[in-house]
């Protein structure tokens, strides 16, 4: 058996800190961009108009037939372009993940909007409420009981996909292990490290996914 020298993780365990720092902060302004564009984008999807539907169809279909590492790419590019001046890795990262995990949220969102009972919506058509107020006071907060478990999936792909800013040189958790592992020349206990972390963090959030499908009424 090859031997682990754990001290190496030890002395390098503030700046991998650094890099995970990163990656969850990444993962937090993420899915909660994503959340808020994903529900907008699904209101549209179930809007009466056919050339809305047809638009937040195409914006969902569009980046989902992508993959993120290209939407990395492309934001990084356009962004500056768009603005007219430099606005540094992170931010263009940071909108290429809102926008791309926006159209997975608003799939969770549209699936478990049109989940509620035909007979609610009728219900509060009944009462006088106008279409967004019963998406806010009546279907939103029965659709996110069934939504949360798959919200919080997400929420796990979303960290795993954190590695991929490598591509524009952000230090995130695994470019961190990779830069300690060629530094070191101990690529065994960094990369062992790393899947001990990133199988923590899938685990923590299939707990709670879980929790949250048995707490479901």
């Amino acid at each position: 058996m090859i031997g682990l020298d754990v001290s190496t993780i030890v002395k390098a365990l503030p700046f991998l800190l650094e890099g995970l720092e990163l990656s969850l902060a990444l993962t937090a302004i993420a899915m909660t961009g994503g959340l808020i564009l994903g529900l907008f984008i699904a209101i549209l999807r179930l809007s009466q108009l056919r050339l809305i539907r047809g638009l937040a169809a195409l914006y969902v279909n569009g980046f989902r037939a992508v993959p993120l590492i290209l939407v990395i790419f492309w934001f990084y590019f356009l962004v500056p372009i768009v603005l007219g001046r430099p606005v540094g890795a992170l931010y263009s990262v940071l909108v290429a993940f809102v926008m791309f995990e926006g159209a997975y949220y608003s799939e969770i969102m549209r699936a478990g909007l049109q989940g509620v009972r035909t007979g609610q919506w009728q219900a509060a058509k009944a009462s006088g409420l106008s279409y967004l107020q019963t998406i806010r006071l009546v279907a939103l907060p029965q659709a996110l009981k069934a939504m949360a478990p798959l919200m919080v999936t997400q929420g796990v792909i979303l960290f795993q996909d954190t590695a991929l800013v490598y591509v524009v040189s952000l230090h995130d958790f695994m470019t961190s292990v990779s830069i300690v592992a060629n530094n070191t020349n101990r690529p065994v206990e960094m990369y062992v490290f790393a899947a001990v972390v990133y199988l923590l963090v899938c685990l923590g959030g299939n707990a709670v996914a879980t929790w949250l499908k048995g707490a479901r009424p």
